[in-house]
C-alpha cells in the first residue's frame, strides 16, 4: 500500500476531482461527520447510524406520549413485479435525502424534504442478474456505496447523479460469493465482508480504497493449511476449501483503539460435523481487525465445531459500562446460540455468558472462558448437552434455540437512555437431521435438514449487559425477521411478519402503537428528522428465509408481500 502524507485529505480531494458537479451541491460525507455522527441526530449517515452499533436515535420528538398519534406520512413502492424480490436494507438519510438498495442490487436516491411524500431523483441500476440479499449503502466523501451480486461487487455513484464512479469486482475464483452487508466506510477504507458459505464459499473481510476501489486487503476467514487455526479443520475432506465462515452483517468500529469486529458465520456443511473434524476456525467468531492492515487482533469462538447452523454474523455492539464497580470498554452480542456474551473491547475476554432464551444444546457457559462448559478440547466431534446429529438413523432430536436463533441478522439495539440492550429473538426450538450427501454444489452443501411443526413466534427482551439480568420481555404472535430501534423519545420499535409495525415503552415493554400494512419485514427500522419533524421509516418485503416460516403459521400461508418504503410521522 502507498504511504500517503494525508491519506485522508488525499482521498477525499480525488473524490472531488471524479465529481466536481456533485460537491458543489452537496456536503462530502467526511470521516469526521462519520466518527462524529451524534452531532447530526437528524441523519442516518451508516447502517448501524453510529460506529458502535448501537442503533439507538437521540431524537426525541417522537414520545411515549405521543407516539399514538403516529400516522402513514407516504410510502415509496420499490423494486419490480417478479413475485421474488425483498428488502432487507437500512436506509441511510442525509439532510432530506434518503438511499436504499433492492435484492437486485438497485440504489434508489429518494427526496425525503417535503415531508408528505417521497420522489425518487434517480436509481443506479448495476444490472445484477438475479436477486440477491442486499443490506444496503454507506456514505464517504461525494459516493454512495453498495454491492452488487452476480457476480459480487463493490460499486461507488454519485450521490447528485447517480452515475457510477467506480466499479470494484469481488468474486476472487468462486462464482458463488456474494456481498450482502451493507460497506462500513472507516477513514479512507471501505470494509466489506463476503458471503455465499453456505453455498460452499470461503469467505473474507477486505478493504477498498474509498476513492478508487483498489483492493487494498483481503484476509479469509478460514484458515489454508499452514496457517493459524488451520489445524482445527481436520479430517481428510479439505472442508476448509468451502467452509464457509460467512460475514453478511456490517461489522462496528472502535475509533478509539482502531479496530473494525466483524461476525462470522456457520461452518459449511452446516449440520454435519463429521465432514470437517475439529472446532473449524474462524466459523460462528468474533473477530477484531486492524482496518488499515487487514491484521487480527482477536478473535473469539462462540460454538466449536457447530452442528446447528448458529452463525454469529450478528452486531457486536460497542458499550460503556462497569463489571463489579469497574469501567469498562465493551462489546456484547446476543448470540444465535441463545446466550448473551459480553466481553472486554481489548482483547475478547469473557465478562460475562447468560441465556437470553430457551438453550438446551449445552449445559452452560464457563463464565471465565466462554465455553460451553461440555466443550472437550480433545474431541474432534462435540457432544455437548447430546441433542447434536451424530447419525442418519437416530431419531431428530430436538435443539433450542432453533437454527434461526435466538437472535440473528436482525439487529438488537441497546438504549443510551436506559443502558438495556432489546434482543429480538425468534421463540421456537427445531429437529435436525444429519444426510452425509447433501456436500456437494447439487445437493446444497447443508449436510442435513432442520424442521419444526411449531409456529415461528417471538420475543423482545430487554436485558442488562453489563450483569445478564433479564429486565423484562414481551411475547408477540409472529416472527421479528427485521430487529429493534430504540430512541430517546422511550421508544422501540419493531417489525413482524405479519405486517405489523409497532412501538413498545423502553422501560416497561407495553405496546404503545402500532399498525399493519399487509405485508412481512426483513429490513430493520430507522429514524430521521426533516425541517423539525421525525419520521421512522421501514421496508417491507420479507426474505425468503422469512417466506419460509409461512407455513407453520396458517392465517399467514397464503399473505403476499410488497417492497415498499413506508415513512410514519406525527
Amino acid at each position: 500500500m502507498t504511504k500517503r502524507n494525508d491519506p485522508i485529505r488525499a482521498a477525499l480531494l480525488a473524490s472531488s476531482a471524479l465529481a466536481i458537479a456533485s460537491s458543489a451541491f452537496a456536503a462530502e460525507v467526511t470521516p469526521e461527520r462519520l466518527l462524529n455522527a451524534d452531532r447530526e441526530p437528524h441523519n442516518w449517515l451508516m447502517n448501524h447510524r453510529t460506529y458502535d452499533g448501537q442503533r439507538f436515535s437521540p431524537l426525541a420528538r417522537i414520545t411515549r406520549d405521543n407516539v399514538r398519534n403516529l400516522k402513514l406520512a407516504y410510502a415509496v413502492p420499490l423494486g419490480g413485479a417478479t413475485g421474488n424480490e425483498w428488502l432487507e436494507a437500512t436506509p441511510l438519510v442525509e439532510d432530506g435525502f434518503l438511499y436504499m438498495t433492492d435484492a437486485w442490487g438497485v440504489l434508489y436516491k429518494i427526496d425525503v424534504r417535503s415531508g408528505d411524500v417521497g420522489r425518487i431523483v434517480w436509481r443506479m441500476e448495476p444490472k445484477q442478474e438475479r436477486p440477491q440479499t442486499n443490506r444496503g449503502a454507506a456514505l464517504w466523501g461525494n459516493f454512495v456505496i453498495t454491492s452488487a451480486n452476480w457476480p459480487a461487487r463493490i460499486i461507488a455513484t454519485d450521490k447528485e447523479t447517480g452515475k457510477v464512479v467506480w466499479e470494484a469486482n469481488m468474486t476472487t475464483d468462486q462464482p458463488e460469493l456474494r456481498i450482502t452487508a451493507a460497506p462500513l466506510a472507516v477513514r479512507d477504507k471501505i470494509i466489506v465482508g463476503a458471503s455465499g458459505g453456505d453455498n460452499g464459499v470461503r469467505d473474507y473481510v477486505a478493504a477498498l480504497d474509498a476513492a478508487t476501489g483498489e483492493l487494498l486487503w483481503r484476509k479469509f476467514t478460514i484458515p489454508a493449511p499452514g496457517e493459524p487455526g488451520s489445524e482445527t479443520w481436520k479430517g481428510n475432506t479439505n472442508a476448509w476449501r468451502t467452509g464457509g465462515a460467512a460475514v453478511w452483517v456490517t461489522g462496528t468500529y472502535d475509533p478509539a483503539t482502531n479496530q473494525t469486529f466483524w461476525g462470522t458465520g456457520n461452518p459449511v456443511p452446516m449440520f454435519d460435523p463429521f465432514y470437517r473434524p475439529g472446532d473449524n476456525l474462524y466459523t460462528n467468531s468474533v473477530i477484531s481487525w486492524d482496518p488499515e492492515t487487514g491484521r487480527m487482533n482477536w478473535f473469539f469462538q462462540f460454538t466449536p465445531g457447530d452442528m446447528w447452523d448458529y452463525d454469529e454474523v450478528g452486531t457486536h455492539i460497542l458499550i460503556d459500562g462497569e463489571i463489579a464497580g469497574q469501567p469498562r470498554k465493551l462489546i456484547t452480542h446476543s448470540a444465535r446460540n441463545g446466550f448473551l456474551y459480553t466481553m472486554e473491547r481489548a482483547n475478547g475476554a469473557i465478562a460475562l455468558a447468560k441465556p437470553y432464551t430457551e438453550a438446551n444444546w449445552t449445559k452452560g457457559i464457563d463464565q471465565k472462558t466462554g465455553k460451553p462448559i461440555d466443550y472437550d478440547p480433545a474431541r474432534d466431534i462435540q457432544t455437548y448437552a447430546g441433542v447434536g446429529n451424530f447419525s442418519s438413523v437416530e431419531p431428530p432430536k430436538r435443539v433450542c434455540p432453533s437454527l434461526l436463533g435466538g437472535n440473528n441478522y436482525w439487529p438488537s439495539s441497546f438504549s443510551a437512555r436506559t443502558k438495556l440492550l432489546y434482543i429480538p429473538a425468534i421463540s421456537n426450538c427445531s429437529t435436525i437431521t444429519i444426510d452425509r450427501e447433501k456436500h456437494n454444489p447439487q445437493r446444497g452443501w447443508n449436510g442435513g435438514q432442520a424442521q419444526t411443526s411449531e409456529r415461528w413466534e417471538s420475543d423482545l427482551i430487554a436485558a442488562d449487559p453489563t450483569t445478564g439480568e433479564l429486565k423484562t420481555s414481551v411475547h408477540l404472535p409472529y416472527s421479528n425477521f427485521s430487529g429493534a430501534l430504540t430512541t430517546a423519545g422511550g421508544l422501540v420499535f419493531l417489525a413482524l411478519l405479519d405486517g405489523t409495525v409497532a412501538a413498545y415503552d423502553d422501560t416497561t415493554l407495553a405496546e404503545l402503537w402500532k399498525i399493519n400494512v399487509g405485508s412481512g419485514f426483513s429490513a430493520p427500522p430507522m429514524t430521521f428528522e426533516v425541517n423539525g419533524r421525525q419520521y421512522v421509516a421501514i421496508a417491507s418485503g420479507p426474505s425468503r428465509v422469512a417466506r419460509q416460516r409461512l407455513a407453520n403459521t396458517p392465517e399467514l400461508k397464503e399473505m403476499r408481500h410488497a417492497t415498499v418504503l413506508y415513512v410514519f410521522g406525527l
